[in-house]
This record gives C-alpha cells, sequence and structure tokens, in this order.
C-alpha cells in the first residue's frame, strides 16, 4: 500500500496510506459541516448587522448565548411538566429562541445603537460593554457552570452510510438549519419587500427616506433580524455541545473573519467564507492542535485580504 508523507509546520512528518488519508478527509469533513453550521448561523445574522448597517456588534455572540438559554429553557420546563412533548419541543424552542433575541435586539437598538450609526468605533465599545452586561447577567440568572438541553430522541445516534463513516444525526440537523436560515435570509433580502428597502437604505439612505421609507424603523428591524438569527443559532448550537455565559464570545473573532472574508454584506461570500473557513479548520486540526490550526487558518486569510482586500464577493456598504 502506497503512503504519503505530510509535513507540518516543517518539524512533524506524518506518514498515512491513501486509504487512511481518504477516511481522514471524510470525517473532518463532515465534522467541519458541523463548524460551518455554526459559522454560516452567526455570520448571518452579523453579515446583516455589520455588512448592511456597519455596525460592529461586538455582542453578537452574547445573542447566541441568549438563544442558547432560552433552548436549554425549554427543555427543562418540558422535562418537568410536559414530558410528551419531548418530540416536538425543540422546533418550538428555536421559534422561540428568534423572538426573544429579535425582541432584546430590538431594545438594544431603540436605546443604544440608534445613536451610534456612522460611528463604527463607538459602537465596537458600546456593543463590547453590552456583551459583559449580558455574560454577567447570564452569569447571576443560571450561574457560571455550563449546562445543556435535553435532545429529543430523534436527535440522538448517527447515520452509517458506509463502513466506518458515522454522521451524527444532531450535525445533520444543524447542517439543515443553517440551509434552511439561508435560504429565508435569502428571500426576505432579495425577494420582499422589506428587503427592497433594506438595501435602498443602504444604498442611499436620504433618498430612500424621500420616497418614503421609514429608515429608522428598518435599521430597527435590520438589527433586530440580525439578533433574532444569531438567537437561533444557539438553540441550534445546544445540539452539539454545553452552554455557558461566555459560550458565545468563543465564536465571535471566527465569525467576523467569516463576514470580512466572504464580503460584508454579500451573502454567497458569506456560504463560501464559512464554508471554507470551516473546513480549513476541521481538517488541519486533526493534524495540529487546535491553537496550531486558527492560527494557520487565519494567517490564509490575511494572505488573501491583502491581495484581495474586499473580501471573496464585494459588497455595497453603507457611507
Amino acid at each position: 500500500m502506497s503512503k504519503i508523507a505530510i509535513v507540518v509546520a516543517g518539524l512533524l512528518v506524518l506518514d498515512y496510506t491513501w486509504d487512511d488519508m481518504k477516511g481522514i478527509l471524510i470525517m473532518q469533513g463532515f465534522a467541519g459541516f458541523s463548524l460551518f453550521s455554526v459559522f454560516l448561523l452567526m455570520a448571518l445574522g452579523l453579515a446583516i448587522i455589520f455588512g448592511q448597517m456597519k455596525v460592529i456588534n461586538m455582542a453578537h455572540g452574547e445573542f447566541l448565548t441568549l438563544g442558547a438559554y432560552t433552548t436549554v429553557f425549554a427543555s427543562h420546563l418540558t422535562t418537568s411538566y410536559a414530558p410528551g412533548l419531548m418530540p416536538i419541543y425543540f422546533p418550538v424552542a428555536m421559534v422561540l429562541a428568534f423572538a426573544i433575541a429579535f425582541i432584546v435586539g430590538w431594545f438594544v437598538e431603540l436605546g443604544m445603537i440608534r445613536f451610534l450609526y456612522k460611528r463604527p468605533l463607538d459602537t465596537l465599545l458600546a456593543t463590547w460593554g453590552l456583551s459583559m452586561i449580558m455574560q454577567q447577567t447570564f452569569r447571576s440568572l443560571f450561574g457560571a457552570r455550563e449546562t445543556s438541553a435535553t435532545l429529543p430522541d430523534w436527535l440522538m445516534g448517527s447515520w452509517t452510510p458506509a463502513e466506518g463513516v458515522d454522521i451524527p444525526i444532531n450535525g445533520m440537523f444543524l447542517l439543515g438549519s443553517s440551509i434552511v436560515m439561508t435560504t429565508l435570509v435569502y428571500f426576505l433580502m432579495y425577494r420582499s419587500r422589506w428587503g427592497l428597502r433594506v438595501r435602498a437604505t443602504v444604498l442611499n439612505r436620504d433618498m430612500a427616506g424621500a420616497v418614503g421609507i421609514d429608515t429608522k424603523r428598518t435599521d430597527r428591524m435590520t438589527f433586530a433580524l440580525g439578533c433574532g438569527i444569531a438567537g437561533v443559532a444557539g438553540a441550534a448550537f445546544t445540539t452539539i455541545g454545553s452552554v455557558s455565559p461566555s459560550a458565545g464570545s468563543l465564536y465571535i473573532v471566527d465569525t467576523f473573519m467569516v463576514v470580512v472574508f466572504g464580503g460584508a454584506g454579500s451573502l454567497i461570500g458569506t456560504i463560501l467564507s464559512a464554508f471554507g473557513i470551516a473546513q480549513a479548520q476541521s481538517i488541519t486540526e486533526f493534524f495540529l492542535t487546535g491553537v496550531l490550526a486558527k492560527i494557520f487558518v487565519l494567517l490564509a486569510v490575511v494572505v488573501i485580504l491583502m491581495i484581495r482586500p474586499q473580501g471573496l464577493i464585494a459588497s455595497k456598504l453603507r457611507k
């Protein structure tokens, strides 16, 4: 059996057969799909907020945590008071996570963000402070320990399409959720009157207001929608991980990297960027430590952005 040698960072040489490499790529590729789904769900909301509104929302990860805790709370209520509803509670919890994150995002925009438009550094500092407040609120309400949702039976187990290849059902559900949300965002942004108002406001705020578009309400709805999508990401996240007050903050840097690399405001660019970064990170993590894998992926993204600063797919931003 022929072998191939992989040189890692010029120091470590690993020998694998072609069959070994094929199995590694398949398993890590499927693992990368779960990471891709989390990145995409997070990046969809951030692409709307940052790409369309040019608001640097450092609290975006906390809206994921809010959606995750909403799902955990719904799980505990169901198991304690209505165990017969376990098979159907999870989709309801996802809708509830969206609604709560949407409402909180609406009031955040109303009380803080609307005063900071065209001041990106101020939005960064203000939302960073908001993220600290939200984390402490979660810690006070739910404690510092990690917790998790009880999943329905249909989300447990794995699918085995071939010998030696096991695909977790919860990972498939996560991927399906990201595809559904991406489709909904596409139709909202490019096939609805609301999306038309958003794009008109982005292109020319003054002209949009002159033709009767309520730009302030459009801003509020856009910010709240982005937060609501992060809430859905949090609900989906509970299928693959436990929740802590700082769970969302672990993904915020990767999410910004996905949005910027894909081209801020570009839906197609966000999808391609999330897929590329997630797969690269998942595969390199098999051969390296998690930290080194992130460093190599980040360096690759930086080099590409130096060559193509507008990202994979350029998109117009609000000036």
